[in-house]
């Protein structure tokens, strides 16, 4: 019987000596990586943080002790050793447990995860919560050099303040020079400092001073100042006198695949009277040969085999056409310029990356800053692309409207993953920026259904339209084409007679679905928008007579093309029968993209369905 198989809880892994967590440790990444195989998900990067987890729960009393993972793909192993072993071979699927942590699954799942840096802003708030209640605790907030890199993360260390004495922040390091900045001296010391010995004798000592009469106390505070000086004449390196600066007590760097080492540091972290920070050395992808090669491909990957480590689904995508659009642009045009929030490979930049590096910006996981920084080069000459996720655009709301729309200025958002994503669930589904960017005064939005509508819609949005241009586009590849279609750049396309007395209305890959749906219904015609912000008034026109308007939307009503649509039907008095079948104010959980669609009607079966019934 294997270590794994009589873990249950965290309260089973305080009973295991060092040989023992170790094995745990190694039978962890055998299922870590078998069942990612055949669900996809988060590889290399919980594959670096099994120890970590491990020596996490060894020392730590969850859910007493509040761990709050950042971004949240990192909690694999933590699932499986709180209570959700069994389950594990559900991940990422409909009615499965979550690639992130989710409360709803979880007493030990403190918070809803998917955006970055956000852990130790609400560490801080948690552990403010406990001193104001009195509550036993600490909080612990483990975040990634990559998500280190990200606003959000320094506001919070600066609001952390020196009165946290219950707050630890674990830095995950598996990547920046950070690490590098530290020397021997450093690392002796930790070694020192986290040792059971040490902590218990330094304990001894200071409650020894403070017992001396009169003088006690002001001895006690000079012992502390002193050391206080010497260390940070050690940890010399600018981040550990950084993190020391603002009150932290900074151990490190330690290496995070060593258990006992690990331990040591949780262990002084535990009893210390003061916030700590632990920065952790970890290898992303440890323990399988092809993710340690490759961990940027491992980070998000589906099904792959095993003994190769080759994607089992590839081929040309969205991202991988716009990545070569642009190259096409660049190769033409010096102005052209590239921005990313860290996510090169994601939005099939990696070719333009290597083939115009002075004109490709990776500005880490910072979408705020992309959106002012390529305000800052459309303002001086350049055509900034800043491409995004859907689901990370929300983050960059202001920026969006003060130093871009205000300004009036020539910035392209290539928006990759609108609409649903699929397996990553609630906190990643691209249905919020139609709705949003409806709002942005002068912005012009774009909404390809193939590949040639991408295409030729960036060029439409580089060199032929004023002020700023959003193109969406989904993820994965391009669904089903009608027979001989071609992207004529009109701003709608009305595909069928329109003397039927139905219409559907879409836009997007939601096409796809309405065409096939169109090709079995009989007395209904198709308007597919390409532009749908604004939307063209002559599109009214042609609908000025019909009784059944069916609007299909791959994202949320309110705010949303359809209610926009609605509201321009209505105020040029068109009085027909209008349905507006999209998301209905909800979240939308995993599954795979083909069941979200037939789950929210938007399926060709369903919208036979719909429309022959009406």
């Amino acid at each position: 019987m294997s270590i794994l198989d009589w873990v249950n809880s965290p309260k089973d892994i305080k009973k295991l000596n060092t040989d023992e967590l170790n094995e745990l440790c190694d039978e962890i990444r055998e299922q870590l990586i078998s069942t990612v195989s055949q669900t996809g998900g988060h590889l290399a990067s919980n594959l670096g943080v099994v120890e970590l987890t491990v020596a996490l729960h060894k020392v730590f009393n969850s859910p007493t002790d509040q761990i709050v993972f950042d971004v949240g793909h990192q909690c694999y192993t933590h699932k499986i050793l709180t209570g959700r072993k069994n389950e594990f071979s559900t991940l990422r699927t409909e009615g499965g447990i979550s690639g992130f942590t989710r409360p709803v699954e979880s007493q030990h799942d403190i918070f809803s995860s998917g955006h970055s840096s956000t852990s130790i802003s609400a560490a801080v708030g948690l552990a403010r919560a406990k001193q104001i209640k009195g509550e036993k605790g600490k909080v612990i907030a483990v975040i990634g050099d990559g998500a280190l890199t990200g606003g959000l993360a320094y506001e919070a260390l600066n609001n952390s303040g020196n009165d946290n004495s219950n707050l630890v922040v674990i830095l995950n390091d598996n990547n920046m020079s950070i690490s590098q900045n530290v020397g021997s001296m450093a690392k002796n010391l930790t070694t020192i400092r986290t040792s059971p010995k040490y902590v218990s004798l330094k304990t001894k000592i200071q409650r020894g001073l403070t017992r001396i009469p009169k003088v006690g106390s002001h001895i006690a505070r000079t012992f502390t100042y002193i050391n206080g000086k010497i260390r940070k004449k050690i940890y010399n390196a600018a981040n550990a006198t950084f993190f020391e600066n603002l009150g932290f007590r900074y151990y490190g760097p330690i290496d995070g695949h060593d258990i006992d080492a690990l331990v040591d540091a949780f262990k002084a972290a535990k009893v210390h009277n003061h916030s700590v920070f632990i920065h952790v050395n970890t290898v992303k992808g440890k323990g399988y040969n092809p993710a340690e090669k490759n961990p940027t491909q491992f980070h998000g990957i589906g099904k792959f085999n095993i003994n190769t480590g080759e994607p089992l689904v590839g081929g040309k995508n969205f991202s991988a056409v716009f990545g070569d659009t642009m190259c096409s642009f660049a190769e033409k045009d010096g102005r052209i310029c590239c921005v990313t929030a860290a996510m090169a490979e994601g939005t099939g930049l990696c070719v333009f990356e290597k083939k115009y590096p002075k004109r490709f910006f990776d500005v880490g996981i910072a979408e705020q800053h992309a959106v002012t920084f390529s305000s800052g080069l459309a303002k001086n000459g350049m055509i900034p692309v800043f491409a995004v996720y859907s689901t990370f655009l929300q983050r960059s709301y202001d920026q969006l409207i003060h130093d871009v729309a205000m300004q009036d200025l020539k910035v392209i958002f290539g928006i990759d993953r609108a609409g649903f994503v699929g397996e990553d669930g609630e906190s990643h589904q691209g249905v919020f920026d139609t709705a949003f960017l409806n709002s942005v005064i002068g912005l012009t939005i774009f909404a390809p259904a193939f590949y040639c509508d991408l295409e030729g819609m960036l060029y439409e949005g580089i060199y032929k339209i004023k002020g700023a241009v959003a193109v969406r586009y989904p993820r994965g590849s391009e669904r089903y084409m009608p027979v001989d279609y071609t992207y004529n750049h009109k701003s709608y396309d009305i595909f069928g007679s329109t003397d039927s007395t139905k219409c559907i209305v879409t836009y997007g890959r939601l096409f796809s679905e309405c065409y096939k749906a169109y090709e079995e219904l009989e007395d209904t015609f198709v308007i597919k928008l390409n532009r749908i912000k604004p939307i063209d008034m002559n599109v009214l026109k042609e609908l000025s007579s019909y009784k059944k308007i069916f609007f299909y939307e791959e994202g949320i009503r309110s705010g949303g093309v359809g209610e926009k649509f609605a509201a321009l039907l209505s105020e040029n008095n068109i009085n027909s029968t209008f349905k507006h079948i999209c998301v209905d104010d909800e979240f939308i959980k995993q599954a795979s993209v083909e069941s979200q669609l037939k789950h929210y009607g938007l399926d060709s079966e369903s919208i036979i369905n719909e429309v022959s019934n009406a």
